[in-house]
């Protein structure tokens, strides 16, 4: 029997009007994976399939996120309730923030000027201006989680598990410029499985999740779902509405990531302590790369010219 794993309500229209900063596909690429049992953050080399080095985030690193050009890396602890900022080309850090409460999965503006942290147990999202190095604005928001930039220094959406809805965050005014409700399922798409839920107990996630992670496609096309069941990936092809391929990852697949122009797919393996790094196009994986304790959240973003992770990775290839 098919396992209802992804009940997804696209709301797309409130993203259009933003393009998404995309790298260029000759950049060298890095992986950058939050260890949420750790203290660090393993950055991946995507040409070398390598761990090039580690940078500090906080006790229980919880979100990832970076600049559109890799030089400043975010990171959030669900246990010091902390922000932290780091420096990607020297693995420094930069300065830490307090937060107000628990905080969820943060972005930053493409400008590097403002990140915005979702306080879950707070009902609210914090502004962090980042020169400053300290919160200039709180905004009320019922159960916020995630919070994602779409390529504007203008505007941030947060999503509110609360409220249902997805609500907007305008900097110029420092409040919110609009909230768009959940209003109805647009399409149900059935996950099949091999192993009846719930899945087996796991011990970094709650019993009733099947699934923790999704992404689409750079060109639009595939969903990629991580399936809790099955210690696996599969992928549901938009156009023809079915599920068309499943492909094995490591033990507790949770986050997904595509790099830009769409030939990799990296997902991180909580259970296994690992990333399964996958050729999207030829349905293959090309590295399981261990790296710290229990990873979840993943981002890519270009290596900085002149990084210590550049000179590692350098290294690395020439022995």
């Amino acid at each position: 029997m098919p396992s209802k794993l992804l009940t997804q309500t696209f709301i797309i229209s409130a993203c259009l009007a933003f393009s998404v900063p995309c790298l260029a596909a000759s950049e060298d690429l890095l992986l950058y994976v939050g260890n949420s049992q750790g203290d660090d953050v393993s950055v991946v080399n995507l040409t070398s399939l390598k761990v090039v080095g580690d940078i500090p985030g906080g006790k229980h690193v919880h979100c990832v996120a970076l600049t559109p050009d890799g030089r400043r890396l975010f990171t959030t602890s669900e246990v010091d309730h902390t922000l932290t900022i780091s420096d990607t080309e020297t693995h420094k850090i930069l300065g830490t923030v307090k937060l107000p409460g628990k905080p969820n999965h943060c972005a930053v503006t493409p400008d590097g000027r403002y990140v915005t942290v979702p306080i879950r147990d707070g009902d609210s999202v914090a502004i962090v201006d980042v020169s400053q190095q300290k919160i200039v604005k709180l905004l009320p928001i019922k159960e916020p989680h995630n919070s994602l930039n779409m390529g504007s220094n203008r505007y941030m959406f947060v999503t509110s598990m609360g409220s249902h809805e997805i609500d907007v965050i305008d900097f110029e005014k420092m409040d919110y410029s609009a909230h768009i409700p959940e209003k109805k399922v647009t399409q149900r798409v059935e996950i099949p499985s091999e192993h009846p839920a719930p899945p087996r107990p796991r011990e970094f996630e709650t019993p009733d999740t099947t699934t923790h992670g999704l992404a689409l496609s750079p060109d639009e096309s595939e969903i990629w779902v991580t399936s809790l069941l099955d210690d696996c990936i599969y992928i549901y092809d938009l156009k023809a509405k079915k599920v068309t391929a499943r492909l094995n990852t490591g033990d507790g697949p949770n986050w997904v990531v595509f790099s830009p122009d769409g030939k990799l797919a990296c997902v991180s393996n909580t259970d296994s302590d690992d990333v399964s790094i996958f050729s999207a196009k030829e349905r293959r994986e090309m590295a399981r790369v261990k790296v710290g304790k229990v990873p979840k959240r993943i981002a890519i973003s270009s290596m900085p010219a002149g990084s210590t992770s550049q000179q590692a990775a350098s290294h690395s290839t020439s022995n």
